[in-house]
């Protein structure tokens, strides 16, 4: 561990473009999980002036209005005056979607001799450390909570001229593992023409700012608030979406490590979603009991194979008993299997638009089932005397 560092983490607003398509590809999840649960879902989108493109699998016995789905998400987000260059009625919106090919079926569908395996092989990481009551970085969790409430400032009209896009970035100083305050904060919210650099700069600070970081600034925090001058175009008028290109926002900030896949868009048979929740749930619950401060989780997975095929835990130097014995633990408390995963955190529900934006970790919504602390009691037991 270094015993002097920053660690900066960074969020994004649900207007980025990139989290419009992360939005977009849950909210059409959650129109098949609404009517058919056992539905299987890989859905992407792509985003630029004007239009979106929606493509991939979907497999379901119900039927999805995909234009309204979009529209109606694009709508809620903000993007509702043709002025800002894209909105919901005015774009065009193109679908491109096929069932899930019978190859990839055949390892997922569960039969009289052969249970759900992996909808992929592939590798999924959870991360938890007590150093918020959020069992999560610092970094990460002010930053979501910045771009969290520059969307609420937005929409209450605190501070009517701002528009959907926007970012935070947040710097915070470690002395021997434990943060000691904000050395830097960023944030990036477009507004409307006219609207002066000074007024946004000052508004900011007193409205988005000081409300989330307030006991962690001192005289020497530094503040970058629209850094290049106005910021007017945003969107997809100013950068294209796709979804996915979010990842480590959709996680822990860049601490721990991170699987090969997104989660949007994917329904929880994909083990790149269900997976790397369930590794979280591991990790919070054992940070939570006390056998270490922060841990990682990786787990692995074959397509079609329902064992994972590794399990391994890093706590950092910080595990109260030994690390093999934790990965044991581990195997005994918390189910491992695909569709085990699935129902024990009851993830055949209408839940994700919500997931994709703010981060899907560190949340206190009771929908977020991998966020509970219901194993804390059971993994005490082990903590030596």
């Amino acid at each position: 561990m270094l015993k002097h560092h920053f660690y900066t983490s960074e969020s994004v607003t649900e207007g980025h473009p990139d989290k419009m398509c992360d939005q977009i590809a849950d909210a059409i999840l959650d129109a098949v999980l609404a009517e058919d649960p056992e539905g299987r879902v890989a859905i992407e989108c792509l985003t630029k002036t004007g239009f979106v493109v929606v493509a991939g699998e979907l497999t379901t016995n119900t039927y999805v209005d995909i234009q309204k789905v979009v529209r109606d998400t694009i709508r809620g987000i903000g993007y509702d005056d043709p002025e800002y260059g894209f909105d919901a009625d005015g774009c065009g919106v193109l679908a491109s979607i096929s069932e899930q090919c019978p190859e990839i079926a055949q390892g997922v569908n569960a039969t009289s001799d052969h249970e759900q395996g992996a909808g992929d092989q592939g590798l999924m990481f959870g991360y938890a450390t007590n150093e918020t009551e959020e069992y999560m970085p610092l970094p990460i969790i002010l930053a979501h909570k910045l771009t969290k409430r520059l969307a609420e400032v937005r929409k209450n009209r605190t501070l009517s001229y701002l528009r959907p896009d926007g970012k935070s970035q947040v710097t915070v100083e470690y002395e021997n593992g434990s943060a000691l305050r904000v050395e830097a904060i960023v944030v990036a919210a477009q507004h409307d023409p006219g609207v002066s650099e000074e007024q946004v700069h000052k508004d900011i600070i007193e409205h988005v700012i000081m409300p989330i970081c307030e006991k962690y600034i001192d005289e020497n925090t530094k503040f970058h608030i629209n850094a290049t001058g106005k910021f007017v175009t945003g969107g997809p008028v100013a950068d294209a979406g796709v979804t996915g290109r979010k990842i480590i926002v959709d996680t822990y900030g860049g601490h721990g490590s991170h699987g090969g896949g997104c989660f949007s868009g994917k329904d929880p048979s994909k083990v790149d979603r269900s997976g790397a929740y369930m590794a979280r749930y591991i990790a919070k619950n054992v940070v939570a009991a006390g056998l270490c401060d922060q841990c990682e989780i990786q787990i692995a997975y074959s397509i079609g194979v329902a064992e994972p095929v590794s399990i391994l835990v890093n706590c950092y130097g910080s595990a109260k008993i030994l690390e093999e014995e934790i990965s044991n633990i581990i195997r005994k408390h918390f189910p491992l299997k695909p569709l085990q995963i699935i129902k024990h955190l009851d993830l055949r529900r209408p839940i994700y638009q919500k997931t994709a934006s703010y981060g899907h970790f560190g949340r206190n919504d009771p929908d977020f089932t991998w966020e509970k602390l219901d194993k804390v009691e059971e993994l005490k037991k082990y903590l030596k005397e």
